[in-house]
C-alpha cells in the first residue's frame, strides 16, 4: 500500500493521508473534540491557580495586588507567619545599611580617565555645541555595493537544491522498474568449444602441403580454435611475398573442402598471416552467455551492445554512442534480423526506459512487431498515431522529418545550456543547473532502427534519403543514433553521403565481392559461412564475430516481462511535422472560376478511381498546365485527396451516381 500510494500521490500526499487518518481515529475512537481540549486547558489552568493560592503566592488573577519589587527582607514580621517559626539570623542576616541607588549612577567624576571618543566643547557665551577641531584629513564614508552576477546566483541555487533534494533522478517516475532477468533467455551452447584434435591436425597438414606445392615454406604454424572457425597463424620463411599467399585462397579452400576460406595477410598487430577455416561442427552462441558475461555486465558505456563472441571466445561489446551510427548488410537469411534483435535486447538489459527510446521502422511488418508490448516503456512515435512501430512507407517520411525537428530542438537546448553534447547536458540537468521552466528537460537517447532500407529507397527515394543524411551528419551530439539494415548494399541504396557518415559497418554473408567492397570497402564478406557469421569494422581493423542467437520466444518473454510492469501514460512523443507540399496551399474553390471541362475531368477521375494529372492528359487530350489546374480544382472541391508524393491521389467519390449527387448538392 505504501508503494502504491507513493507512486500515485507522492511522499507528501501519503504523509497527509496518514495525518488525516490519525485525526479521524482520535475524533471517533478516543472522541477528542475541540470542546474537550478546551475543557482540559481550563482544568489545568484552574489547578495551577489553586496550587498558587495554597502556597500563598500571587497568581495571574491577583498578581496586581502584589508589588514584587517592594518585597524586602524587613517586611517579614511575626504577624505574617503566625504558625511558623521566625527564621534564624544565621541563615539570612538582615543588612543594617540601605543602598542609595542614585549614587550608583555613573557621573563625570566617577567615569574613567581615558577618553576614548572626542568630546564636544561647550561655549558658555553662545550656549552652542562647537565641533571639535580635527587636525587630520577628513575621511568620507565610502560604501561599495557589489551586484551579484546571475550565474553565481544560479550556481548557488543549484547547489542549494542539490543539497536539499539531491541530484535529479530521471528514473523516479518508474523507480520500481525491474530489468529483465537472464533466466528469460535460453542456453543453446553445448558446453563451450569442442576441440577435435584429428580435424586440427588434418587441416594443418593440408595447408602446409598446399603451400609447399607452390614452393612456399612455413617456419611456424599455430591454431586458435573458435566457436565457428579455427584460425591458423603461419609465419612464412624469409623472402616469401604475402601477395603470393593471398592469391592461393581458392586453392587452399579446394584442398580443405571447406565452405569458405578467409586469409588475413597480415594480421594487424602481429607478424603472422591468418587463415580462417570453418569448423565441421560449429557451436552456436547464445544470447544468455553474452548478456551474462562480466564484460557486458560491467561495461561502462552509454549504449552498450553485445554482438556475440570473437574467434578467441571473447564477448564482443561495442558502444553505439561511439560509433555513432551502424550500417548492416547481408543477403537474405544470413542473420540481419537476428542481429537487430540482439542489439535491441542488449539495450533492454542495460538501459532504463527513461534513458533510451526506440523508433522502429519495419517494412516487412513481421520482424519488429513483438516490441509493441513495450510501447509505453521504450518506444517513440508521432502524435495521433495508433501503432508505434512504423510499417507504412508513407509514414516513414513524416517520422524521419519529425526526428530532424527533434534534432533541431535539442541543438537549441544545448546552445542555451552552453554544452557540446547530450552527456554534458544531462549531467548539468541532473545537477539542477538548468531551469525546467525555460524548456529544459532530461533528454533520452533515441535509436532509429530501419529493418529494410532498400525498400524505402525504392518507394520514397529522395524524400527518405535527405532526412537520413541530415540525421547521419548532425544527430551524433544530441543522442540520436541510426541502425540501418539492407539486403543488397548497392551504391543506389547506400549512397556516398550515407556511407561517409556510417563508419561502423556490419557485414553478414553476401553473394559477391563487389557487395563486400561496397559495405566494408574490402573483400571478405563473401567468404563468410552464414548463420550469424559477420565482420565488424569501425574504420580500422576488421573483426570476425559470431553473432549471438536470440529466438522469437525469448524476445517475446522479455517484452512480456517489461510490458507487465508499470509504464508511462503514453509512448515518447516526437514533435509534429507539417510538410510544405501542395496540400498546404489554399486552393481557389470559387465555382464560377472552374474550368469548362471540370465535370468531364471529375467523371474520368471517378471512373478510374485514380487522381493524377497524367490520366487527364491522356483521356481528355489536355496539356500539363490545364490538367494540373483541373486536379487542383478537384482537390478544392473534395473529389480527390491531397498530394502524396509519387503515388496517385486518392479519390473520395466511389461512383458516378455519387458524383452527380455531389455536384447537384454543390450547385444548389
Amino acid at each position: 500500500m505504501n508503494i502504491y500510494l507513493q507512486d500515485y500521490l507522492g511522499k507528501s500526499g501519503t504523509l497527509l493521508i496518514l495525518i488525516f487518518g490519525l485525526i479521524i481515529y482520535l475524533l471517533f475512537k478516543i472522541r477528542v473534540s475541540p470542546e474537550s481540549i478546551k475543557a482540559l486547558f481550563e482544568k489545568t489552568k484552574k489547578e495551577i491557580n489553586e496550587d498558587m493560592e495554597d502556597m500563598n503566592l500571587p497568581s495571574k488573577d491577583n498578581a496586581a495586588a502584589y508589588n514584587l519589587e517592594e518585597f524586602a527582607v524587613d517586611d517579614f514580621n511575626e504577624e505574617d507567619f503566625p504558625d511558623e517559626e521566625i527564621p534564624e539570623p544565621e541563615l539570612k542576616p538582615v543588612s543594617k545599611f540601605e543602598i542609595n541607588r542614585e549614587e550608583l549612577k555613573p557621573t563625570i567624576n566617577s567615569s574613567s580617565e581615558l577618553i576614548l571618543e572626542p568630546t564636544i566643547k561647550q561655549n558658555p557665551s553662545l550656549d552652542l555645541e562647537v565641533t571639535p577641531e580635527i587636525t587630520g584629513p577628513i575621511e568620507e564614508t565610502f560604501v561599495i555595493e557589489k551586484v551579484e552576477e546571475e550565474d553565481v546566483v544560479e550556481e548557488n541555487l543549484a547547489s542549494k537544491l542539490v543539497a536539499d533534494f539531491g541530484l535529479f533522478d530521471p528514473t523516479l517516475d518508474l523507480s520500481n522498474y525491474k530489468f529483465p532477468t537472464i533466466d528469460l533467455l535460453k542456453e543453446y551452447s553445448t558446453g563451450g568449444i569442442t576441440i577435435n584434435q584429428e580435424e586440427l591436425e588434418e587441416n594443418k597438414n593440408r595447408i602446409v602441403e598446399t603451400l609447399r606445392n607452390y614452393k612456399i615454406e612455413i617456419a611456424q604454424i599455430k591454431a586458435t580454435v573458435g566457436l565457428l572457425v579455427t584460425l591458423y597463424e603461419i609465419v612464412p620463411e624469409a623472402g616469401i611475398r604475402i601477395s603470393k599467399i593471398k592469391s592461393l585462397e581458392d586453392d587452399i579452400a579446394l584442398s580443405l573442402s571447406a565452405l569458405g576460406i578467409r586469409i588475413i595477410a597480415p594480421i594487424p598487430g602481429k607478424g603472422t598471416i591468418g587463415i580462417e577455416v570453418p569448423n565441421k561442427n560449429p557451436t552456436m552462441v547464445s544470447m544468455k552467455s553474452v548478456i551474462g558475461s562480466t564484460k557486458f555486465q560491467e561495461a561502462e558505456m552509454e549504449l552498450p551492445i553485445a554482438l556475440g563472441k570473437t574467434i578467441s571466445n571473447e564477448t564482443f561489446v561495442v558502444d553505439l554512442a561511439k560509433m555513432p551510427h551502424l550500417l548492416m548488410a547481408g543477403a537474405t537469411g544470413q542473420g540481419k534480423s537476428v542481429g537487430l534483435n540482439a542489439v535491441l535486447t542488449s539495450l533492454l538489459y542495460k538501459k532504463h526506459p527513461a534513458e533510451v527510446k526506440f523508433v522502429l521502422v519495419d517494412p516487412k511488418k513481421v520482424e519488429l512487431t513483438l516490441f509493441n508490448k513495450i510501447e509505453r516503456h521504450y518506444l517513440a512515435k508521432l502524435p495521433d498515431t495508433e501503432d508505434a512501430i512504423i510499417t507504412d512507407n508513407n509514414k516513414v517520411i513524416n517520422t524521419l522529418n519529425s526526428l530532424c525537428v527533434e534534432m533541431d530542438n535539442r541543438y537549441s537546448l544545448l546552445k542555451d545550456a552552453m554544452v557540446r553534447n547530450i552527456k554534458e547536458y544531462n549531467e548539468k540537468f541532473k545537477a539542477r543547473r538548468l531551469n525546467p521552466e525555460a524548456g529544459h528537460q532530461f533528454l533520452p537517447y533515441i535509436v532509429l532502427v530501419v529493418d529494410e532500407f532498400a525498400d524505402l529507397i525504392m518507394t520514397a527515394g529522395k524524400e527518405v534519403e535527405t532526412p537520413i543524411a541530415r540525421l547521419a551528419q548532425l544527430a551524433r551530439a544530441i543522442g540520436i543514433h541510426l541502425i540501418i539494415a539492407t539486403q543488397r548494399p548497392s551504391v543506389n541504396v547506400i549512397t556516398g553521403i550515407i556511407k561517409a557518415n556510417f563508419p561502423a559497418r556490419i557485414a553478414f554473408r553476401v553473394t559477391s565481392k563487389i557487395d563486400s567492397r561496397t559495405i566494408l570497402d574490402t573483400q571478405g564478406a563473401d567468404q563468410l559461412i552464414g548463420r550469424g557469421d559477420l565482420l565488424y569494422t569501425n574504420g580500422n581493423d576488421i573483426v570476425r564475430v559470431q553473432c549471438a542467437f536470440v529466438d522469437t520466444p525469448e524476445v517475446e518473454k522479455i517484452t512480456e516481462f517489461i510490458g507487465a510492469q508499470k509504464a508511462y501514460p503514453n509512448a515518447y512523443l516526437l514533435p509534429e511535422f507539417t510538410g510544405d507540399d501542395e496540400s498546404g496551399i489554399k486552393l481557389d474553390i470559387d465555382i464560377s472560376e472552374r474550368d469548362s471541362m471540370f465535370r468531364e475531368a471529375a467523371e474520368v477521375i471517378v471512373t478510374a478511381q485514380q487522381g493524377s494529372a497524367s490520366l487527364l492528359q491522356r483521356k481528355l487530350k489536355l496539356g500539363y498546365n490545364r490538367a494540373g489546374r483541373l486536379i487542383d480544382q478537384l482537390e478544392a472541391a473534395g473529389i480527390v485527396g491531397p498530394f502524396e508524393g509519387s503515388k496517385a491521389r486518392s479519390v473520395n467519390i466511389p461512383d458516378l451516381t455519387s458524383l452527380d449527387q455531389f455536384l447537384n448538392n454543390e450547385s444548389n
